[in-house]
């Protein structure tokens, strides 16, 4: 950490980051529409959606690392895979977290067993177990290669999370379906802002952890 941050140019930018962070929070706050159903509740749509964009983007990334490590492996592609997990795990996990919030006031209740809700909760799932490979798959190489098959077929729930409210019938659906392209400048602008912030964290973060993991196996190779 000590190292990443030894750069200027590092600090600078993530104070930049926290900087659009905290306008984001209050742009939407203040600037935002109230919906005459949802009120306050409504408000989690612009940190919600954005936030498992970020997820979703993050484990396309552990996808096509894996298919290049397997390819030929080079550490690289495996740590560009694990840290993109990391990162797409623990937004995944404030996705879970979010959602349940806004469901609450709007549904009565913080949980129900949705096709959208429950397939994200499958993915997040794998992912424990993906850590857990991570963690005790026992010889380096052998875990690396195990790890990217499992991040290649993980990602194939996301398109089914995308898509559940396609797939299921309209009567076991509880998940609200918004069509950003149909909604109200002032809904749709500040939610390009926000996913626009997300993604630039979320660069930022994998930068980070890229570097920290890179330290780490050069540390273990000396």
């Amino acid at each position: 950490m000590e190292l990443f941050f030894s750069k200027r140019i590092n600090i600078i930018v993530a104070v930049i980051i926290f900087t659009l962070l905290v306008f984001n929070i209050y742009n939407i706050v203040n600037n935002t529409p109230m919906v005459p159903d949802q009120f306050w509740a409504q408000k989690i749509f612009y940190f919600h959606v954005p936030i498992a964009w970020t997820g979703f983007l993050s484990y396309l990334i552990v996808m096509i690392a894996g298919i290049l490590y397997l390819k030929n492996k080079k550490m690289i592609w495996d740590h560009l895979g694990f840290a993109a997990a990391e990162i797409g795990t623990l937004f995944v996990f404030l996705v879970l977290i979010t959602g349940p919030i806004w469901a609450k006031p709007i549904w009565g209740t913080w949980w129900t067993w949705e096709p959208r809700l429950t397939t994200t909760l499958i993915l997040f799932l794998i992912y424990v177990g993906y850590f857990m490979l991570r963690k005790f798959g026992g010889h380096p190489e052998r875990t690396s290669r195990y790890a990217a098959v499992l991040g290649i077929v993980a990602f194939f729930d996301v398109p089914i999370i995308f898509y559940s409210v396609r797939f299921w019938e309209e009567k076991y659906q509880s998940h609200p379906q918004v069509e950003i392209t149909k909604q109200n400048p002032e809904i749709v602008v500040p939610f390009l802002i926000s996913l626009v912030i997300f993604t630039i964290l979320f660069s930022f973060m994998l930068k980070y952890r890229l570097h920290v993991l890179k330290v780490t196996h050069n540390r273990k190779i000396d």
